[in-house]
């Protein structure tokens, strides 16, 4: 067996004793201590959940966005592709690149300096050629993520605000980022339960059964904290109101 680092063995000693699963709260304030004694940078605090779902079913498949109240934590670089006026509106709103060809181009010879593709629904046809490229960096332009639309400027403010998507994989899984660990406890604590709150809304009809089967709340580097799933509707609700 693999002897512990003394990074590891810090986290052990930080984490004896402490009851799981937790509450939400309690859960980012142990994160939270654990990361400002053994980590050197701002950690990116993560959700994990497991869903009684079967994504083979294509009614059971879950896709869709929300905005942290608190944001990310980061610059989120957002590129749009429309046309005319639209290019305009885009800029205004904020975003980082806006065009249609010279976009197009640069992103078919490798360019992806950015986080965010938003592109108008008369553009899409443009898209289909890239979407090899731009499917498996999960870049693509989709209606259900709200980023295919007409109204780019609103789209713009959304991403930059700190809109992210949740998807669940193959596996029934979401992985989702909710901010930073120099968070204050407050804004985490906000921004996991507003995540969750959304989560919770996406049920599909046709699953049956616990529909949330485990959550895991943790950071780049540090330990994962279960926490009580059944009691987690109730604690979302109490804090998104």
């Amino acid at each position: 067996m693999a002897k512990l680092t003394k990074r590891q063995k810090k986290v052990n000693e930080l984490m004896e004793g402490f009851e799981q699963p937790s509450s939400i709260k309690p859960a980012i304030e142990k994160l939270q201590e654990v990361s400002k004694a053994v980590s050197k940078f701002d950690e990116t605090v993560e959700c994990h959940m497991r869903l009684g779902i079967d994504v083979k079913h294509a009614d059971q498949q879950i896709r869709s966005t929300v905005v942290l109240p608190a944001g990310l934590g980061k610059e989120v670089r957002v590129c749009v592709i429309a046309k005319g006026s639209k290019v305009d509106d885009a800029k205004a709103a904020g975003a980082d690149y806006a065009g249609t060809e010279d976009i197009l181009d640069k992103i078919a010879g490798g360019w992806f300096e950015f986080d965010t593709l938003i592109a108008t629904p008369d553009c899409m046809g443009m898209l289909g050629k890239l979407g090899r490229v731009l499917g498996p960096k999960g870049l693509m332009p989709n209606p259900k993520t709200g980023t295919v639309t007409q109204d780019v400027a609103a789209a713009v403010k959304a991403a930059k605000a700190g809109k992210v998507e949740f998807r669940a994989d193959k596996q029934g899984m979401i992985h989702c980022p909710v901010g930073k660990i120099k968070f204050s406890t407050e804004d985490l604590t906000k921004n996991f339960a507003t995540l969750a709150d959304a989560i919770l809304k996406a049920k599909p009809s046709s699953a049956k059964g616990t529909f949330v089967k485990s959550v895991y709340i943790t950071t780049t580097m540090g330990p994962g904290i279960k926490l009580d799933n059944r009691n987690l509707a109730a604690e979302v609700k109490e804090i998104v109101g």
